[in-house]
């Protein structure tokens, strides 16, 4: 049941529709208070009356029945208290009947969200610094999916640029295949690093990088298949960081694919009367939204960013036919996007303001900023090796004898680092500290992951579930559980509608904590046989409600820890 769409249903308040007194209802922070509460400040100027004395009146005029036990007026709120046996049975069989599917919904049928994220750069290293906008646009995509939404995942690889030319002349000058094929992208990155060193001495190099690129662009054949060739041992390398952080996508078309693409993006600019040149270069001027030019073409005919989006753009509208296209990029790229949404509302697309930008935070090191040119980062791989190697160091430690400890280890280690970089809302900076992902305690994911281990633990040891257990008399711990977890489909649409999976991530710590406290305040198996079954459908619900949260958000939880 709807609770929130029963109470407003039942209030009859002129001038404002059920569907907005939905909106006004809320959960109060503790359930003394009531399970339900609508504030009447809101409705005060509506009806010319004091929020006190609407509560009073409202309160009147709603009856208890089968579902409301109680109403109360309390300082301008109206409080509603459910019946509890029925809630609980409610609850407890729609999370046990729909098991895996509790929370999901087909409210996205018939609708596509695009999503572009991680967005790794070709012959460059996979770092800790793309660790937000990857794990972001996962959960954000699987939560899609669990919606009902036709959701594409896209890597818009960086694949195109001068990058390229100076990385094909440091090959040329200072490279070794054979080298390259045995260790894959970090000699590729040793060249990109040696580079920029001696280009700081001899900037002429930059000169013979960007006669590469151009050969690139040209399509000299040398140059094409040392590209490819780099792109090649990239990917590969990658891949087996997107396998350890299970992370999919359904197209890696990247910059370079859109090469072809954007002359008729430029020629509509100048149909539309858009295109102005300033300074040898084509710009559109968006002076008058208080936005600098959106440079098109550079004063030697190059693209740039803008022109490969606004080009990928119109490809995805085509393609995919999106409803949204969400793009999970740095903060740092906020004028860019409002630049390119702005072109393409000029331009006349309706489906401009379908256009998001996902932002986030920065991350980065103790000692300063990362950059890969001077060899200042620290590897993506690194950090999950490390977390599966202390994992597997607690283990022996402490339970030797687990089986697959080696394969929970990973799912521990990995589950930290994902857990970790959702922890907090998105848009937060952070500086990476080894210190802190390597900590297990507190509110983490091994913690969530080892409160499924629990659950699983207690249910082997109490057999069947008794689809049916009922009790009459149900203890708070219990209740603020059940309470808990009926929230977690409005939960996980609320992360999709926020662009938000930090609220699926404190779904999932909230509910730990409840049910530890529950486990050590309640005795589970050995009370009286029915409430042993009443409290044995409790722990399936949680862990049922525990593993789909982690789920969504990439972490795998262990059957036993």
């Amino acid at each position: 049941m709807d609770y929130k769409k029963y109470i407003a249903e039942k209030l009859k308040i002129n001038g404002v529709s059920s569907e907005e007194l939905k909106e006004f209802i809320e959960v109060p922070p503790s359930f003394d208070v009531g399970d339900y509460a609508l504030p009447c400040f809101r409705l005060s100027k509506i009806l010319k009356k004091s929020p006190v004395l609407i509560a009073e009146e409202l309160k009147s005029a709603v009856a208890a029945d089968g579902v409301i036990s109680s109403v109360e007026a309390v300082n301008g709120y109206l409080n509603f208290r459910l019946n509890r046996a029925v809630f609980v049975k409610d609850t407890l069989n729609k999370i046990l009947t729909e098991n895996e599917r509790y929370g999901a919904s087909d409210m996205g049928a018939g609708k596509t969200v695009c999503l572009d994220y991680s967005s790794v750069n070709i012959a460059k290293p996979f770092h800790i610094g793309h660790l937000s906008t990857t794990v972001i646009g996962a959960a954000l995509y699987r939560i899609y999916k669990f919606l009902g939404y036709n959701a594409v995942g896209i890597n818009h690889l960086g694949d195109y640029g001068t990058q390229f030319g100076k990385l094909i002349y440091a090959y040329k000058k200072w490279g070794d295949r054979a080298v390259i094929d045995k260790k894959g992208l970090k000699e590729i990155t040793r060249l990109y690093v040696k580079y920029h060193e001696e280009a700081e001495k001899d900037p002429s190099m930059d000169d013979k990088a960007r006669e590469y690129f151009k050969l690139i662009e040209t399509g000299d054949k040398e140059c094409i298949e040392l590209f490819e060739y780099f792109k090649k041992i990239t990917l590969a390398d990658i891949g087996k960081i997107y396998d350890m952080l299970g992370v999919t996508f359904d197209s890696y078309a990247g910059e370079s694919f859109y090469n072809d693409k954007m002359a008729p993006v430029v020629k509509m600019l100048e149909e539309k009367g858009l295109l102005t040149e300033s300074q040898g270069a084509m710009i559109v001027d968006l002076s008058k939204y208080d936005l600098p030019p959106c440079i098109i073409l550079r004063s030697d005919g190059a693209s740039l960013y803008a022109t490969r989006d606004l080009a990928a753009a119109y490809y995805r509208k085509k393609t995919y036919d999106f409803d949204k296209c969400l793009y999970v990029v740095a903060y740092q790229q906020d004028l860019h996007f409002k630049q390119v949404f702005k072109v393409l509302e000029l331009l006349g697309e309706p489906w401009a303001k379908d256009m998001v930008h996902v932002s986030y935070g920065m991350v980065s090191l103790e000692d300063g900023a990362m950059s890969t040119r001077k060899g200042h980062v620290v590897l993506l791989e690194d950090v999950l090796k490390k977390t599966v190697e202390k994992a597997l160091n607690i283990i022996d430690e402490k339970n030797s004898a687990l089986e697959n400890k080696n394969e929970i280890a990973k799912m521990i280690g990995v589950g930290a680092v994902v857990f970790g970089a959702l922890s907090s809302s998105r848009i937060k900076d952070v500086t990476f500290s080894y210190d802190k992902v390597l900590s297990f305690e507190g509110e983490t994911g091994p913690y969530v992951q080892y409160t499924v281990a629990r659950c699983n633990s207690v249910l082997k040891k109490g057999g069947c579930i008794t689809t049916d257990a009922t009790v009459s008399n149900i203890c708070d711990q219990e209740y603020e559980l059940i309470k808990h977890l009926e929230t977690f489909p409005s939960v996980v649409k609320t992360a999709a509608e926020r662009y938000e999976p930090f609220y699926v991530t404190r779904f999932a710590l909230e509910t730990a904590k409840l049910f530890n406290k529950f486990y050590f305040d309640c005795k589970i198996i050995g009370e009286d046989p029915a409430v042993t079954a009443f409290r044995l459908k409790l722990t399936a619900a949680t862990r049922i409600c525990l593993t789909s949260a982690l789920s969504l958000l990439g972490v795998k939880a262990p059957e036993q820890m």
